[in-house]
């Protein structure tokens, strides 16, 4: 297959551990040829979607990947595009969905399906699943928010376009900033976020659940956090551990794979605390190389980049 990935910077990728990374390893170990572009490299001219894309060739040593010359390619000249370009959701990234919407029009595979990614807001898409969330309040309304807090005690507020725990803040009765961080977090009542009942099983660790094609992994990675700090995210200072999935995380990710395979999300990484769902991350989701690691030397190890290529070769 000829695979494109849509990426970040590649001087910006943390090699030893990031997921696009190893899927590109993974592919290339099974004989595709990869292809890189960055965000803006994808472009309308009149009514086709172009793609300025480089054929990239994996090698071993420092800079770990060579590029070839750019050419000017159409969506059906691959089988596959991967979206992997990193959060915030803006609007330059909105954009991207649409042209990659169109894409779809013209013969191309996108993964995740473009408009399932804009449907799917990372942090209200738990709202799909009320069964399995905690309690939770998403307004800009700073009044609202206190109420909030005062009938729960001990809350996290957290913006709906982040990634790796930023502008996460978690919120007592007793704390004397509560004032300046709701006005930081809302700016002033004119954005909107989400405020969720904390849970103290975050202690035990903020688990990944990774969905490939609707079947879940059966290794989670429980993200847990360093000491004093509420966020259990890997870019936050968290330590990974490769879990088994349990019968609650089962339900929770084979209840909700079943839906995203219908959306046309491919791959995504639940994010669930004790037994509660707090996010449902479908832009980048990361976590691969960590379980794999881990579980390298156990008599069923799993390698979460390999199982995604095989699954793309099958669809």
């Amino acid at each position: 297959m000829k695979l494109l990935f849509v990426l970040d910077p590649l001087d910006s990728l943390k090699t030893y551990k990031d997921t696009s990374v190893a899927i590109m390893r993974a592919a290339a170990a099974r004989g595709h040829d990869l292809f890189v572009c960055a965000q803006h490299d994808v472009f309308l001219r009149n009514a086709q979607v172009k793609i300025i894309a480089k054929k990239l060739e994996l090698v071993d040593d420092k800079s770990w990947y060579k590029l070839n010359y750019a050419e000017e390619l159409i969506p059906k000249d691959f089988d596959a595009i991967l979206m992997r370009k990193d959060p915030p959701f803006d609007n330059e990234y909105l954009y991207s969905t649409y042209l990659l919407e169109l894409a779809l029009k013209q013969g191309a595979r996108v993964i995740n399906h473009p408009t399932a990614v804009r449907g799917w807001n990372e942090k209200l898409s738990i709202t799909k699943f009320p069964q399995f969330t905690p309690e939770f309040l998403v307004t800009s309304n700073n009044d609202l928010i206190r109420d909030f807090l005062e009938k729960n005690q001990d809350i996290v507020v957290k913006p709906l376009d982040g990634m790796g725990g930023s502008g996460v803040y978690r919120l007592t009765l007793n704390d004397p900033n509560i004032g300046v961080i709701l006005e930081t977090a809302t700016k002033f009542g004119t954005q909107t976020i989400m405020a969720q009942r904390y849970l103290s099983a975050i202690k035990q660790g903020d688990k990944r659940i990774i969905i490939i094609n609707g079947e879940p992994l059966p290794y989670a990675l429980a993200r847990i956090p360093k000491a004093g700090e509420t966020r259990g995210n890997l870019a936050a200072g968290g330590t990974g551990v490769a879990q088994m999935l349990t019968s609650r995380d089962f339900e929770i990710a084979t209840t909700i794979g079943k839906i995203l395979k219908q959306e046309g999300l491919f791959l995504v990484g639940l994010d669930v605390i004790g037994d509660h769902l707090t996010e449902i991350n479908v832009t980048s989701p990361t976590g691969m190389v960590e379980i794999a690691v881990q579980t390298q030397t156990l008599d069923a190890p799993c390698n979460p980049a390999e199982v995604f290529v095989k699954a793309l070769e099958n669809i």
